[in-house]
């Protein structure tokens, strides 16, 4: 059963894995033996993150460039798969949000927020899948979706449309890439404490009591909790799983809430 979640021998790119939910998955997926590639648009940034890994005995490969130019990424993965190794696993994860009432976001925000979370993750399966594809030997991508691929709220009209989009994104190349043996699959987190969302997790903060009443389980994740779901979708485990995104959000979606006053 083990050999099941193996990665031993396998590389992963893990695109903006420098911090937060993605140095999370990367370090479950070093766990599980796999190479690490992180890249970023800020090498301060890779240098800090190398720093942070070494000190959990991982070493990773490190390169800038950005996800949304086509020719940077066209260069760089030849560069990746020949300085490191045939990119086995790709984890989309850099992306960024807008917190922005619609009535007020010029379309400037709009398609940045697009560029990044949607477009990127195309520019990047377009290049690591046709790799994959002329090896011969599979493969698996796993796209971060969010709790937005399926409701909306408040100011993230760019993200919410992005994170829609990603999924129907995932769907699609898991049809046209599965008969050369490539699952494509997405990852839905929902609330997690990062340090991101440290300023709002305190007691007394609107934003923090409304996550704990909305979540079943009644607290945020942490990001170490995704960690299984990424080894799940990126090893022989989930071979026969395709175009499907696991939403590991404590329960938010199962349920329409509760009353204020519900115990």
């Amino acid at each position: 059963m083990q050999k099941l979640f193996d990665l031993s021998g396998k590389t992963a790119l893990v695109t903006g894995g420098t911090h937060g939910l993605g140095m999370a998955i990367s370090k479950g997926l070093a766990g599980a033996g796999a190479r690490i590639v992180i890249n970023d648009i800020i090498p301060e940034k890779l240098e800090k993150a190398k720093s942070e890994y070494k000190a959990d005995g991982i070493e990773v490969a490190t390169y800038v460039f950005d996800v949304t130019k086509e020719d940077e990424v066209k260069k760089f993965i030849p560069i990746i798969e020949s300085e490191v190794a045939p990119i086995d696993i790709l984890v989309n994860n850099a992306g960024i949000i807008k917190r922005i009432p619609f009535l007020d976001m010029e379309a400037k925000d709009f398609t940045d927020v697009i560029d990044v979370d949607l477009n990127g993750p195309f520019i990047m399966c377009r290049y690591v899948a046709e790799s994959m594809v002329a090896r011969g030997k599979g493969g698996k991508i796993i796209n971060m979706c969010s709790m937005m691929s399926e409701l909306g709220r408040n100011t993230v009209s760019g993200y919410a449309a992005a994170k829609g989009g990603l999924k129907m994104l995932t769907r699609n190349l898991a049809t046209e890439l599965a008969k050369h043996d490539i699952q494509v699959n997405g990852i839905g987190p929902g609330y997690y404490a990062t340090e991101q969302t440290a300023p709002i997790r305190v007691e007394g903060h609107p934003f923090n009591e409304f996550i704990i009443q909305r979540t079943p389980a009644g607290r945020w994740g942490e990001p170490e909790e995704l960690q299984g779901t990424a080894i799940f979708l990126a090893s022989k485990a989930s071979n026969f799983v395709n175009g499907h995104v696991l939403y590991v959000d404590g329960g938010i979606l199962a349920t329409i809430g509760k009353p204020a006053n519900e115990e």
